[in-house]
This record gives structure tokens, C-alpha cells and sequence, in this order.
């Protein structure tokens, strides 16, 4: 199993920055991927980004050049810096991570963007 520890959401003006960390229980060698999901309300869950074990990222094509995902292996954690907030990003932001084909999740992260 894999437990997930997250961090750093709040409430931010537009264009505001936020960073958040997610603490897994394992090392990334152990595990395929990590990445950041969110869900807005009456919304599905939709990936964000996502890294690998050797380190290959992916953006959904809204957030790419607005959030980088980064890891620091010796802190087991991941970190997304989110710049340039827009209102439309609110949501619960969940940390996920792939251990074999399960997927764990953390308990997610609320991020409020105000106009």
C-alpha cells in the first residue's frame, strides 16, 4: 500500500501562486508514476500532471507552462508549483500514486482561486 500525505492548498487571488506537496509512505522507485488529479464541483476528476519514476513529465495541455510537477527523491514527495491562477482552477487537488495497476489516492487538497 501507499499512503499519501498532501499539502498546500488555500485561497488565492487571480494570478496568484500556489505550491503543493504530497508525501508518499514509499519510494518513486517502487512506484510507476505520481501526478496531481483535480476535481471541480460537478466536475470529473481530471489529470493535471503527472511524473515517472525516471522522471518523465506530462501536463494536461490547460496547465502546461502554468504548473510544473517536481519530485525530491530523498523526501519521497512531489511537489506542483501552480503560477498564474485562474478562478476556473478551484477544485480539490488529489495526489495519486501508481503502485503496479492500483492507484492510491491522498485525501486531496482544496485550492480557491477568487476573481
Amino acid at each position: 500500500q501507499v499512503q499519501l500525505v498532501e499539502s498546500g492548498g488555500g485561497l488565492v487571488q487571480s494570478g496568484g501562486s500556489l505550491r503543493l506537496s504530497c508525501a508518499a509512505s514509499r519510494s518513486f522507485s517502487s512506484l510507476s508514476q505520481m501526478g496531481w488529479w483535480r476535481q471541480a464541483p460537478g466536475k470529473q476528476r481530471e489529470l493535471v500532471a503527472s511524473i515517472t519514476a525516471n522522471g518523465r513529465t506530462n501536463y494536461a495541455d490547460s496547465m502546461e507552462g502554468r504548473f510544473t510537477i517536481s519530485r525530491d527523491s530523498a523526501k519521497n514527495t512531489v511537489y506542483m508549483q501552480m503560477n498564474s491562477l485562474k478562478p476556473e482552477d478551484t477544485a480539490v487537488y488529489y495526489c495519486a500514486a501508481d503502485l503496479g495497476v492500483i492507484r492510491y489516492w491522498g485525501q486531496g487538497t482544496q485550492v480557491t482561486v477568487s476573481s
